[in-house]
C-alpha cells in the first residue's frame, strides 16, 4: 500500500498534513496505539529535519507499507547551493545556521549540503561516510545508511578515535535511531531523500 502522497515546505502547516497522513494511514492498517505512536514519532522526526533546513524548501512525503513494514519517504527537490547558502545565512540575525548535531542534524547538513558541486562535503567520515560518485553531467549521486554507519563508528571507537565517540554518543541519544530499524538518504543530482523503515506488528 501506498498513501497519498503530500506536498510539504518548511512552512509548518504543510508539515502537519503529513503528521494527519500517518495518523490516517496507522488508523487504515489498524495499527496499535503503540505502533501508531512509532509511525507519528517517526513522521514527526522526519518533519522536523523538513522545518531546519535552510531557507525554504518544498518536498514530498509519503508512506509505503508490505507486511508489516513501513517506509516514510521524504524527498526534497533542493534549490540551494554553497553560494545561495551563504547569501542567505549572511541575511539572518546570527549570520550562521544551527551546527549540526546529532544524527538528524548531520543529516539536515546533508539535505543542506546537496545541491553543492563539491563532493569533499560528503567524504568526512564524522559528517556521515557514504557511498557517492560525481559526474559533470548527472551530478552529485551519494547513499548513506544508518546501518553502515553504525558499524562504521564502531569500528572507529575500537580505535579510541575521539571523534568517532562522540559521533558514537549523539547517535545513542537519536529517536530516530532507537525507534527505526533503519534509515537510507540517498541524493541523485537535486534530489535529496530520505526513507525510514520500520517493522510495525
Amino acid at each position: 500500500m501506498k498513501s497519498d502522497v503530500i506536498a510539504v515546505s518548511s512552512r509548518h502547516d504543510q508539515i502537519e498534513e503529513a503528521l494527519k497522513q500517518a495518523e490516517k494511514t496507522a488508523a487504515f492498517k489498524g495499527l496499535s496505539q503503540k505502533g501508531t505512536l512509532h509511525l507519528v514519532l517517526l513522521t514527526e522526526e522526519m518533519m522536523g529535519l523538513m522545518r531546519s533546513i535552510t531557507g525554504e524548501t518544498e518536498g514530498k512525503f509519503w508512506i509505503e507499507d508490505e507486511d508489516g513494514v513501513f517506509q516514510l519517504h521524504l524527498q526534497v527537490t533542493t534549490p540551494m547551493n554553497s553560494m545561495k547558502r551563504e547569501r542567505l545565512l549572511s541575511s539572518s540575525s546570527s549570520g550562521k545556521n544551527e551546527s549540526a548535531k546529532g544524527l538528524m542534524g548531520r543529516l539536515r547538513d546533508v539535505f543542506d549540503r546537496s545541491a553543492d558541486e563539491d563532493v569533499s562535503a560528503f567524504t568526512s567520515p564524522m559528517l556521515l561516510p557514504g557511498a557517492y560518485e560525481y559526474s559533470e553531467k548527472a551530478g552529485l549521486n551519494w547513499e548513506w545508511s544508518m546501518t553502515h554507519y553504525q558499524q562504521e563508528l564502531a569500528s572507529l571507537v575500537a580505535m579510541r578515535d575521539e571523534a568517532a565517540q562522540k559521533a558514537w554518543d549523539e547517535l545513542e541519544k537519536s529517536v530516530v535511531s532507537h525507534v527505526a530499524d533503519e534509515v537510507k538518504v540517498s541524493i541523485r543530482g537535486r534530489i535529496a531523500e530520505m526513507i525510514i523503515i520500520k517493522k510495525i506488528t
